[in-house]
């Protein structure tokens, strides 16, 4: 009888892991009379994120082997999509600022407008300086531990106003959350900024406080925060703002510090998210927080950036998989990505908006919930930076001559970020061969989004398949292709 038992609640228990995973629909959707807007951008044509053609579903059984499909299942529901935006740096900000007012407008709507936009909905920015401002900062004087000097006189200049314009252009509300890239140099065992250093132990609660002070200095700003990380890539010596966290230290810091500081200060709504760093240490990172009960009670989940390829190997987007297995209670949120080594020749490189497109298709079928990408915005050279590590964004903008340079990066992210909507569900999506990359979404309104990539120089016509029926399309070479159903 206790063998019995005890094999019904393992059961029960896998059972209730599997439900985490999927929500299970046993109800088949049918795509009788239903239709299919197409938006295409692709390599060596005029589409970008361009109204192509309108398909319809017709009756279509077993499909044969030698033709190609994708193969949806919106019965299937997995995470909850919070959304896609940027970071809005100090960067961002400034070059903004230097924009004519037409131009600001253009760009304002461009990124977050629902209808002739591409409709972000998240936004991340940095806690005082990070390397894309024009040099290091804080908000305190030096040595004062009580913080009793704290403000953001630096950032009312440029950063807060532009925060407070993306915030209106995207119907008054953005899910923003923060990120400090360093302490102050004197809370730190190197007595620097810049070049990686620890937090010394005596200043743990006093840097607590500061991320406190911060958020509630903010929303006096009327900028409302979300949630925030705990250290920009804990892992990462950098010549710029850094400072290195092991698990442990950063599993002991929310718990003890951090957690609780954000519980005295009436800030416990405010989601926080750890790591924050490559896909090559998540998982390592993700068992030493969130087995931990006292430390995992305060993380909403955990951030991931894309430059694990550093190394000279592969993006490791298998390991994001693994966490959201073996965690399927935590949020996985993408928190960075760009392209790095800027050359202002090459704006039109078509791998760019396929770097985006990649990592998206991947990180959501692992389980991301979110997706933000680095700089919004930045200039002709690649910055501001005080580094010189300069960078692309999706846009860029020449303040000579006052000119929105768009790069396809904007376009790739756009075909997801302009249809999938806060609330949707990710569905399956299943191609047939190795050339196509997928990913889809249900919408609370019923609506369902089917992103469909072809990095390869083929030119692919597939069948979008559903339940027996099914809608003829292609995929041309180096292409991006949302589906919207309804």
């Amino acid at each position: 009888m206790k063998k019995i038992a005890y094999s019904a609640i393992v059961l029960l228990a896998v059972a209730c892991t599997e439900q985490k995973t999927a929500d299970v629909s046993v109800a088949k959707y049918d795509a009788t009379g239903k239709t299919v807007s197409v938006f295409t951008t692709a390599d060596s044509t005029d589409y970008r994120l361009t109204s192509t053609t309108t398909l319809e579903f017709k009756e279509k059984k077993q499909p044969p082997e030698n033709e190609i499909s994708v193969f949806v299942d919106p019965t299937k529901n997995y995470q909850e999509f919070l959304g896609i935006g940027a970071a809005l740096t100090d960067a961002s900000a400034e070059t903004f600022a230097k924009l004519p007012k037409d131009k600001q407008q253009e760009f304002l709507k461009a990124y977050f407008d629902k209808e002739n936009g591409i409709g972000y909905t998240i936004a991340r920015t940095n806690i005082h300086s990070c390397d894309f401002s024009s040099g290091s900062y804080t908000y305190v004087s030096e040595g004062d531990k009580e913080l009793k000097s704290f403000n953001i006189d630096h950032d009312k200049q440029f950063r807060i106003p532009f925060i407070k314009e993306a915030i209106n252009a995207a119907g008054g509300k953005l899910t923003l959350y923060v990120s400090p890239w360093s302490p102050p140099a004197w809370m730190k065992d190197n007595n620097d900024i810049l070049h990686g250093g620890k937090l010394k132990p005596d200043f743990y609660q006093s840097w607590a406080n500061y991320y406190a002070k911060f958020i509630k200095t903010y929303e006096k700003e009327g900028i409302p925060i979300w949630g925030l990380t705990i250290q920009n890539e804990p892992m990462a010596t950098q010549r710029w703002e850094s400072c290195i966290y092991t698990a442990e230290e950063e599993r002991d810091f929310l718990k003890n510090f951090l957690g609780p500081t954000m519980k005295s200060e009436g800030l416990s709504d405010k989601k926080i998210i750890v790591w924050d760093h490559n896909r090559d240490m998540i998982y390592q990172r993700a068992e030493t927080y969130f087995d931990d009960p006292e430390a995992s009670k305060y993380a909403w989940g955990i951030g991931f950036h894309w430059y694990e390829d550093w190394s000279g190997g592969q993006q490791m987007f298998d390991n994001v998989a693994l966490v959201n297995k073996a965690y399927p209670d935590k949020n996985i949120m993408f928190t960075e990505g760009c392209a790095e080594s800027f050359d202002s020749s090459h704006y039109d490189r078509w791998s760019l908006g396929e770097e985006y497109g990649r990592s998206m298709i991947h990180d959501f079928n692992s389980g991301a919930v979110g997706w933000t990408d680095w700089n919004i915005l930045l200039d002709e050279t690649g910055g501001p930076n005080h580094v010189k590590n300069f960078c692309f964004a999706p846009m860029h903008a020449d303040t000579r001559t006052g000119k929105l340079i768009y790069t396809n990066s904007y376009y790739y992210i756009g075909h997801f970020s302009k249809f999938i909507k806060p609330g949707a569900k990710r569905i399956i999506s299943s191609p047939t061969r190795s050339q196509l990359l997928t990913t889809a979404f249900k919408n609370q309104d019923g609506t369902v989004v089917v992103v469909v990539m072809n990095e390869s120089n083929i030119k692919s016509p597939f069948f979008l398949w559903i339940n027996g029926k099914a809608a003829e399309t292609i995929a041309l070479p180096h292409s991006i292709n949302t589906y919207v159903i309804k």
